[in-house]
């Protein structure tokens, strides 16, 4: 059974503090908003939906429990709508997503949805807790440190300057600017609104234009402190005893910005869109996950693009546009260089550098990005990716008919 997307909706992405936009804005609205706009867009009888699937990361207070169950009753989905909450870290939106997929691909669903939300701003990375980083049983064993810090150590095994990261970075909010003056976003992006019905947000709240390598250059590296003050650079080189030091590179400006907001994919076979008269936009042709090395942890993108590939019978040049999770500028930096990708080939309209990073949304975002790009390019493949807290990788190939 094959599985299509057939819509992909997302909130704006508004800055994930006390005076962002979306900061009065609950997570269950946040997530109930894409599924309304999924049910309006399409004039989707709900009764239909098996099952919607969401990515959330800090899944405690507001957004614990089965928000995405409780999201299904907020947006008025029929009440055989089942909700299930997912957890891979970063990758939870698109994990959601492909999970989403294999139902339909199993026979299992006709029609699921995948998606993710995450109010950074109302529930803070990290409040949910977690034993790898305090308990000793987890933590020595595979000599755990910051993201952060495995960031710099990437940049420092290949050898990105501080100009490297941010000249990328630059650019990336120089694309991100492009494509929202230029409307590219505006198929995709929901805006929110308050209980009045008045506009919240619209657009993404944290794209700045005029960022420079002079006003990067101005900021202090961010993990620096972490590293030498309380002992992770050490850590990190007990595993890598061949570094001499970790050079500290990234920074607010050139790693990835914490953000509120949510999305949904819809996604069904093909039966279902005959009968609701509605087109598949693209095939999902192949999905993996794989483990990496934890301590070091962000270089799972290669890997799990790699076995995605494997899947599918095809080879990184095989695919026209890929959209990476700008976690930190050196993940992008290395995948390209590994996997032999040109720039002008990926994140194409910005990413999370500039745009933010609502953990548990991304990946759905970042999906829905590729095929909105696919779409206006004309082209037939692409792969999502992301990069993964204890050492993960996700991707998902999808093709255009």
């Amino acid at each position: 059974m094959e599985a299509f997307i057939y819509d992909a909706v997302r909130t704006p992405r508004g800055k994930g503090k006390k005076d962002g936009s979306l900061h009065g804005t609950t997570p269950l609205e946040l997530a109930a908003t894409t599924l309304r706009a999924l049910r309006e867009r399409n004039q989707l009888d709900t009764a239909l939906v098996d099952d919607v699937v969401l990515g959330c990361v800090t899944p405690v207070g507001e957004q614990g429990a089965c928000i995405a169950r409780i999201a299904v009753l907020a947006a008025g989905y029929d009440q055989s709508v089942s909700g299930v909450q997912v957890n891979r870290f970063c990758a939870s939106g698109l994990e959601a997503c492909n999970m989403a997929a294999a139902q339909v691909m199993a026979g299992q669903a006709e029609l699921s949805i995948g998606g993710g939300v995450e109010a950074m701003s109302r529930v803070p990375m990290g409040s949910d807790g977690g034993a790898w980083a305090v308990d000793p049983a987890s933590a020595i064993p595979t000599y755990f440190v910051p993201q952060g810090i495995s960031a710099d150590v990437i940049a420092t095994q290949s050898g990105y300057s501080r100009q490297d990261l941010d000249a990328y970075a630059v650019e990336s909010h120089r694309r991100a600017q492009q494509a929202a003056h230029a409307g590219y976003f505006h198929r995709s992006i929901v805006p929110v609104r308050d209980i009045n019905g008045m506009v919240v947000l619209a657009r993404d709240e944290t794209i700045r234009p005029q960022t420079t390598l002079a006003t990067l250059g101005a900021l202090k590296p961010s993990f620096t402190e972490m590293g030498e003050k309380y002992g992770f650079d050490a850590v990190i080189r007990q595993r890598y005893p061949e570094l001499e030091r970790v050079n500290h590179v990234h920074h607010a400006g050139n790693s990835s910005g914490i953000v509120d907001g949510a999305a949904a994919v819809l996604i069904g076979n093909a039966a279902i869109g005959v009968r609701l008269g509605l087109k598949p936009r693209a095939r999902i042709r192949a999905f993996a996950t794989i483990g990496s090395e934890p301590s070091i942890m962000l270089t799972g993108p290669s890997y799990a693009a790699e076995k995605a590939l494997k899947r599918a019978g095809m080879k990184a040049s095989d695919i026209d546009l890929f959209e990476l999770n700008e976690a930190f500028a050196a993940v992008v930096l290395r995948f390209m260089e590994v996997m032999a990708v040109p720039h002008d080939r990926i994140n194409v309209n910005g990413g999370a550098i500039a745009m933010g990073h609502p953990l548990g949304a991304t990946g759905a975002m970042i999906l829905g990005t590729l095929l909105d790009e696919m779409e206006r390019r004309n082209l037939a493949t692409g792969l999502a990716t992301l990069c993964v807290g204890a050492g993960m990788g996700i991707a998902t190939i999808i093709e255009r008919n």
